[in-house]
């Protein structure tokens, strides 16, 4: 944890220093992210927290540093754009809402171990795979770092866009996509935890421990189909994709205009949940026979 607080406070360093030039001197930064355009701050700050990832993992060999501020950025701009747009009540509510998604992520990610050195199995995979040493080190700058903060701006611009709303009445609809955002933000809690208990049976067959008689099939499978994990191979990735497609839908709901509200926020994210998807599926195929059997029975 003391590793990731001082990550933390490297990179709003970073972020700091490469607002400087933009701010016109060290006297003016204040000033600058408080009046300059708010997208403009919060992509020089995605910046810096990109530069810090990437320094952090030269120096750790550890590429998970932007999986751990996943849960956390977030929400800090959906904060910030609250701020700069006067704390409206659509604002509010949209990163009231964020504050939710965030923290049910970051308690999920923690009892994984994920702020204490666990790093993303994935990112081994694939350093596998990526041999030569500065073939990975620019995967790790221009995806695991840049393109990830750079994702990070793109699925909250819809909360930027709700800074020149204007509405002090907000539509039942708003409210209506509030709500479905609510609700797979519960959807995904759920999957978590059914993911979770699980693991946990797993790891109690592996010790010769006793265990739910539900899971023994999984078990023995190696991988979860029971719950929600029967009507969807990745459950939380959909209550994921759902959540910032529905925070979209609240923006787009008081304009009724698809590229200003940022439908290209949740269309990148899609984007790079389906990657992600292929690559862990691939992974997960190599290692459970049965896998294949479970990809025709149940929908991505």
């Amino acid at each position: 944890m003391k590793h990731f607080i001082l990550f933390i406070l490297t990179a709003l360093c970073l972020s700091a220093v490469v607002m400087i030039p933009f701010a016109g001197g060290i006297a003016e930064l204040a000033s600058f992210v408080s009046t300059a355009d708010a997208l403009q701050v919060v992509c020089l700050w995605a910046l810096g927290f990109a530069l810090a990832a990437f320094v952090f993992s030269l120096f750790t060999k550890d590429y998970s540093w932007v999986d751990r501020i996943w849960s956390v950025l977030p929400v800090a701009f959906a904060w910030y754009y609250a701020f700069r747009g006067d704390c409206t009540q659509a604002l509010c509510a949209v990163a009231v809402l964020v504050t939710i998604w965030g923290a049910r992520l970051t308690f999920n990610f923690a009892r994984k171990g994920g702020y204490t050195g666990m790093e993303d199995y994935r990112w081994n995979v694939l350093r596998g795979k990526i041999k030569i040493p500065f073939l990975w080190q620019l995967f790790n700058l221009l995806f695991i770092c840049l393109c990830q903060l750079g994702m990070f701006v793109l699925f909250t611009y819809p909360i930027y866009s709700l800074i020149d709303s204007g509405m002090e009445s907000l539509p039942a609809l708003f409210w209506a996509f509030a709500g479905l955002g609510l609700a797979l933000i519960c959807f995904e809690t759920t999957a978590d935890q059914q993911q979770w208990n699980f693991h946990n049976a797993k790891q109690a067959a592996s010790a010769q421990k006793d265990f739910s008689p539900d899971h023994a099939a999984d078990i023995k499978n190696g991988f979860l189909s029971r719950g929600l994990f029967a009507i969807s191979r990745h459950p939380n990735y959909f209550g994921e994709l759902g959540f910032w497609w529905a925070v979209w839908l609240t923006a787009f709901s008081l304009t009724w205009e698809p590229l200003t509200s940022g439908i290209f926020g949740p269309l990148a994210l899609t984007a790079l949940f389906i990657g992600s998807t292929i690559f862990t599926e691939s992974i997960t195929s190599s290692k459970y026979p049965e896998y294949k059997n479970y990809k025709k029975r149940v929908s991505r």
